[in-house]
């Protein structure tokens, strides 16, 4: 994940009505957020959930992007959907709940972002139209400075489009920018040769000329249909695509990025206590505590933490900063957590450590459950991703543990590890590699044995 320092915003996006740039975004503009991905690199997570609904600072990554978009005065969204869309319309229905009104777009393929986007032209009806990448999280501030921007192109006789982008460390991994003038002069996907780092933010405003460029994209080398190439088609063509550059951006693309976005959004997190605190806690700094939670004597909590509803924590446990706790989960006497993420129904058991790391829901963790965070030579910890070892660039990782996985009593998890859903880990079990989807790993300690005492 890139580029979220000086991250200003706050666990509820900061209503943006009072915008001087209100004016443009009213109940008759649409939006269009691509939600359909597999999220491969983001796996085992992805296995069981689709990526837009793994939890940031309490709350799934796409309700940020639908509240920035309510925010922002935009009642009409369509959510291109595909993997996991049972349980995205499951969360979301019809909207009524957040003040939205959804519309669900089934890529039944996944073909790619220009295919998924070409989904939504008669939704979209002819008019410019904003379109979210539904991974993508930024700030009030880049919104205010995209939307002044648009007001300033979009009268152009060439205007194509308005597009966001960002400076990035790691070039190879997006879709880089070349700008002239302020103008795109062209995009490609993943570049082997770095010419430039700026990256394709994925926010767009667009002209209705995308859906012709898109009927005009060719599949790419992966087979896929991709939105860059139909945007150098659009430029091709004599339309230009403007840039606008962004102050903060999250792209929930790799494991870590969601502990790095977690960090973030709880910056500005408002401490509110709604369930019981029992004498002989400590609370430091901003702590959210859910309704029906307790928190036990002797625990000692350090915000920013996040701690859901109906959740029993303690007694004598150590929660430590930029922490978030989802609901109905179980922290044990002795546990020290530190900026990690704990999803829905996981039980975490006495005298265990759980540091940056995230483990996914329904989960149980035995007595005793040790992971490692940091290699003995503090160097970069490295992951599996999308079938390649990768640096993570974090020089502190823990473990990325899938849903409905158990760990026996005094098991030892190494850094980067990875553990599938549905699987389990044996007592007293060293973990130093990835773990499969619904696989039991276990030592089988030799015993020996000979007579004690007597002659």
């Amino acid at each position: 994940m890139e580029h979220l320092k000086n991250f200003s915003t706050s666990l509820a996006w900061s209503s943006l009505l009072d915008s001087p740039f209100n004016s443009f975004w009213c109940t008759s503009v649409k939006a269009v957020v691509l939600a359909a991905g597999l999220g491969t690199r983001m796996r085992p997570l992805t296995f069981t959930k689709p990526k837009f609904l793994l939890p940031v600072a309490g709350k799934p990554a796409l309700d940020h992007v639908l509240l920035l978009l309510k925010n922002a005065g935009i009642r009409e969204i369509a959510l291109v959907v595909g993997f996991g869309k049972e349980q995205i319309i499951e969360r979301y229905g019809d909207g009524s709940q957040m003040e939205l009104h959804l519309t669900y777009l089934e890529q039944k393929e996944l073909r790619g972002t220009a295919d998924a986007l070409s989904l939504a032209e008669e939704f979209v009806g002819g008019e410019h139209a904003l379109v979210v990448n539904g991974d993508t999280l930024f700030d009030q501030e880049s919104l205010d400075i995209f939307l002044k921007r648009y007001g300033e192109v979009k009268d152009n006789g060439d205007f194509g489009g308005l597009m966001a982008v960002i400076e990035v460390d790691q070039p190879e991994q997006f879709g880089i920018v070349t700008v002239r003038d302020g103008k795109v002069v062209k995009l490609v996907e993943k570049p082997r040769r770095i010419r430039s780092r700026t990256a394709n933010a994925g926010v767009y405003i667009f002209h209705p000329a995308i859906f012709d460029a898109i009927r005009r994209t060719k599949p790419s080398k992966r087979g896929e249909y991709e939105l860059t190439d139909s945007m150098n088609i659009l430029i091709k063509s004599g339309r230009s695509i403007y840039t606008s550059p962004l102050s903060l951006w999250a792209d929930i693309g790799r494991p870590w990025d969601l502990l790095v976005a977690n960090e973030y959004f709880l910056q500005k997190l408002k401490g509110e206590i709604h369930g019981k605190i029992e004498p002989g806690v400590t609370l430091e700094g901003e702590v959210y505590v859910g309704e029906g939670t307790q928190i036990r004597s002797g625990s000692y909590i350090q915000g920013p933490t996040y701690i859901g509803k109906n959740c029993d924590i303690g007694p004598n446990c150590y929660i430590r900063p930029a922490t978030s706790i989802g609901d109905n989960v179980r922290i044990g006497n002795g546990v020290e957590i530190k900026n990690s993420i704990i999803m829905d129904h996981t039980h975490v058991a006495h005298l265990s450590y759980v540091g940056d790391s995230v483990i996914g829901s329904h989960c149980n963790l035995g007595a005793g459950t040790t992971i490692a965070n940091l290699r003995l030579d503090e160097r970069p910890i490295k992951m599996e991703v999308g079938g390649k070892i990768v640096s993570s660039g974090r020089r502190k990782l823990g473990t990325i543990i899938a849903d409905n996985v158990k760990t026996g009593i005094n098991c030892t998890i190494n850094v980067g590890v990875k553990i599938g859903p549905n699987s389990a880990v044996g007592p007293g079990t060293y973990v130093y590699e990835d773990i499969p989807p619904n696989t039991f790993v276990y030592m089988k300690p030799k015993i020996y044995r000979r007579k004690w005492g007597g002659d």
